[in-house]
């Protein structure tokens, strides 16, 4: 069957409702995939590669920078929100329209309309951004085809209410497991209390204060706090185990095992307790300072931004690749059941970008 049809000759805004009625929740990104690939397989000047659902096309002219623009193609479940629909206010609304369907149409568009850019360009389109990290479809590039994503600077499309946001914080959860001895609680002093044992690690979570290092002129904020607690075995006894689960949101000027260490020097004194890692992802520091990134600031305009959450430029950070965020749409719409995005914010990114890669 063929593949969906995407006319790359619409303006943003147009093509942006086009990506938005091909349905790609993460696991189903191939029909759009295909339209995708089957789009830039007819632009001359663009070589394409393709693994899996995931579609990389790049300029060849020789220039002495390259520039990757990125952007995931799947949504998180379609809630009654597809197809797209836009209202008078300028509106477009739909599944996948803040997240992230515009700044994927804002990159087709690049890709289309300027095909001698003065900085040689990559267009990467991967899947699977929306689940668990093991199926991410940048990370699979990385680990397959790192010469694929080669690149002096990176601008990650991800919504940001068309405003830079430099880099991102890495993510570290642990499980603090606070061991204590079983009793009846009408004896409750011949066993050890788990769940009270975990006063002194709660105590110094609420004393902790955060660093909030200035970063290429960017402040972020770190943060460690619970984010769970399980503990107990029944009404009449007296627990033998307590697990306090604890986030920490570290600047990006902090390596992995500089995170691991810190977490660990914070309850080093909160009695005996185990800690394991269950999820990490390191952040990426902005990289404003890079030329490519100078260039880019002064067209697109505006204040950079830290980003406190994590996203995927971090991959990029770890493959030596400076990166932003820079996209169409509001963060705080994504995933909702009234996503929405303002066309005139997609073509506004449009034309920075443009400005910004030129003409060669």
């Amino acid at each position: 069957m063929e593949p969906p049809a995407l006319d790359l000759a619409l303006d943003a805004p147009a093509l942006t409702a086009q990506l938005v009625d091909i349905p790609s929740v993460s696991g189903t990104e191939g029909p759009l995939a295909d339209a995708v690939e089957s789009a830039l397989r007819a632009l001359p000047h663009l070589r394409v590669d393709r693994y899996g659902n995931n579609v990389v096309a790049r300029t060849e002219t020789g220039r002495a920078e390259r520039v990757l623009l990125a952007g995931h193609i799947d949504t998180v479940p379609i809630a009654g929100n597809v197809p797209s629909r836009l209202d008078e206010d300028g509106l477009l609304w739909g599944c996948g329209t803040t997240d992230m369907k515009a700044g994927v149409a804002v990159q087709l568009r690049i890709a289309a309309t300027v095909p001698e850019p003065n900085r040689d360009l990559t267009f990467v389109f991967y899947d699977n951004e929306e689940v668990e990290s093991e199926r991410n479809g940048l990370r699979h590039l990385a680990a397959v085809h790192p010469d694929w994503l080669a690149a002096d600077f990176a601008v990650l499309l991800e919504p940001s209410t068309g405003e830079v946001e430099g880099g991102c914080q890495g993510t570290l959860r642990v499980r603090l497991r606070l061991p204590g001895v079983r009793a009846h609680s009408a004896r409750s002093w011949m066993g050890a209390n788990a769940i009270h044992a975990a006063a002194p690690v709660l105590a110094r979570l609420a004393a902790y204060e955060p660093r909030r290092p200035v970063i290429d002129g960017l402040e972020y904020h770190e943060g460690l706090n619970a984010v769970g607690i399980e503990g107990g075995v029944a009404g009449n006894v007296i627990p033998d185990a307590c697990v306090v689960t604890v986030n920490y949101r570290y600047a990006p000027d902090r390596g992995e095992e500089q995170a691991i260490a810190h977490v660990r020097e914070v309850f080093a004194d909160c009695g005996p307790l185990e800690i394991e890692v269950t999820d990490h992802a390191p952040g990426a520091l902005p990289g404003l300072s890079h030329p490519a990134a100078r260039a880019f600031m002064a067209a697109v305009g505006g204040q950079a931004r830290p980003k406190f959450g994590w996203t995927d430029v971090s991959r990029f950070s770890a493959l030596g690749i400076p990166a932003v965020n820079y996209g169409p749409g509001e963060a705080s719409l994504a995933h909702r059941r009234d996503e929405r995005v303002e066309t005139a914010l997609i073509t506004r990114c449009e034309e920075r970008l443009r400005a910004w890669l030129g003409a060669a």
